[in-house]
């Protein structure tokens, strides 16, 4: 097992440092040797790992979604609390996590979501699968916040979960162009309106 962790931790860091980079500037400004430079790596290295920046670029929205959505279930599944408690958990990381008007990387789907759509299909099927799993993820919430009665929406619980992402994601678009948070505001504002819960 310890003969394969070099290798492990090689890969992981060229993913994580481009995401750290594209995260701020985007897919098509980052080259190869500025990954591979922050990350300390030889060019000839990189391709042992990836066929192509396309296959990284892949690789490192797989992995990216990976952590989120591990993250989003802790969330999503903390103790002795209700339904709507949960739901309000996961957006105030949201907006805790990309309130930086530069994320970090931290935001990789608002960063490069419509950018790369137009120029890799593996890297929007990348994306499109990510994204499906937050929002299959906020639908059992919003249906276990319904089961508890802590929360009260019309509608099909698939697209209200559809609606609080798309909502979410423009917010953080308009956060970025605004350089303020109340795009946040108004997002928070109107999740709770569109599921009855009061602000006390």
């Amino acid at each position: 097992m310890a003969a394969t962790q070099p290798h492990h931790d090689t890969k992981s860091a060229i993913l994580s440092v481009g995401q750290a980079i594209m995260g701020r500037k985007g897919y098509s400004a980052v080259g190869l040797a500025e990954i591979l430079s922050e990350a300390g790596v030889p060019k000839g290295s990189f391709y042992h790992y990836f066929g192509s920046k396309d296959a990284f670029g892949e690789a490192m929205v797989a992995a990216y979604f990976e952590k989120y959505l591990a993250e989003m279930d802790e969330i999503l599944s903390a103790p002795e609390a209700s339904g709507a408690d949960r739901l309000m958990y996961y957006f105030a990381n949201w907006r805790e996590n990309q309130a930086a008007f530069d994320c970090q990387g931290r935001c990789l789907a608002v960063k490069l979501g419509a950018e790369v759509s137009d120029l890799s299909e593996p890297m929007r099927l990348a994306l499109k699968s990510g994204t499906s799993g937050i929002v299959s993820r906020l639908e059992s919430a919003l249906k276990a916040a319904l089961v508890d009665g802590s929360v009260k929406f019309d509608g099909d619980a698939r697209d209200v979960a559809a609606s609080l992402y798309n909502l979410w994601l423009g917010a953080s678009v308009m956060v970025k162009i605004q350089r303020t948070q109340a795009p946040f505001e108004s997002a928070l504002r109107s999740t709770r309106q569109m599921l009855a819960i009061s602000d006390a």
